[in-house]
């Protein structure tokens, strides 16, 4: 049985992306896979790395829990908003306290990369914006995708790990909520 963990880094439970979260958790229901969720704006943590790696922080048992979920996936999705070329301060804090050595990756003396710790794994982002598909990839060159995708993810041996981009966000009407909600459906079903 496929064990799939959706992690909704949007800090308001009001948003499009929650609604997206529900969309993709119902599509999964239909599956036989065992389905569990993190919603980072419920947990109770402190999201600054108050010493960096100089000293690791005693972990919050909500954080514990959610290093469980996610250890124990098989499949990973991630749905959020990218804000400012980037994802939101709580779900940044959120990585910056779960995605540490001996959890995902375990550095190795003398060697640039290191033991990626979550190998075996898969993911999806599901990822809302206002900045247009185009510019996005040509100007910008995807910041915010390279860097949680290739920087972290990957970084701690997650992959596959494939995009869904739903721009614009702002000022789009229903219908086209509505489409995203039964195409993000679909890959629940599909478990993708």
């Amino acid at each position: 049985m496929k064990q799939v963990l959706i992690i909704n880094g949007h800090p308001d439970k009001q948003s499009y992306n929650y609604a997206l979260s529900e969309a993709y958790l119902k599509g999964a229901n239909k599956t036989n896979s065992k389905l569990s969720q993190i919603n980072i704006s419920e947990l109770e943590f402190n999201p600054n790395l108050k010493f960096g790696y100089r000293k690791r922080m005693e972990l919050e048992p909500d954080l514990v829990d959610a290093i469980d979920k996610i250890k124990k996936a098989d499949h990973i999705v991630w749905i959020f908003p990218m804000w400012w070329y980037g994802h939101p301060a709580l779900m940044k804090g959120f990585i910056d306290r779960a995605f540490v050595p001996s959890i995902t990756y375990q550095p190795i003396e003398g060697k640039p990369l290191p033991e990626m710790l979550l190998k075996g794994k898969s993911a999806r982002l599901i990822i809302t914006a206002d900045t247009p598909k185009w510019y996005d990839f040509l100007i910008m060159n995807r910041p915010a995708i390279n860097q949680f995708k290739k920087g972290t993810l990957q970084f701690c041996g997650i992959n596959p790990v494939k995009v869904t981009y739903i721009v614009p966000i702002k000022n789009s009407t229903s219908n086209f909520r509505k489409k995203w909600l039964e195409k993000v459906y679909l890959l629940g079903e599909g478990v993708e």
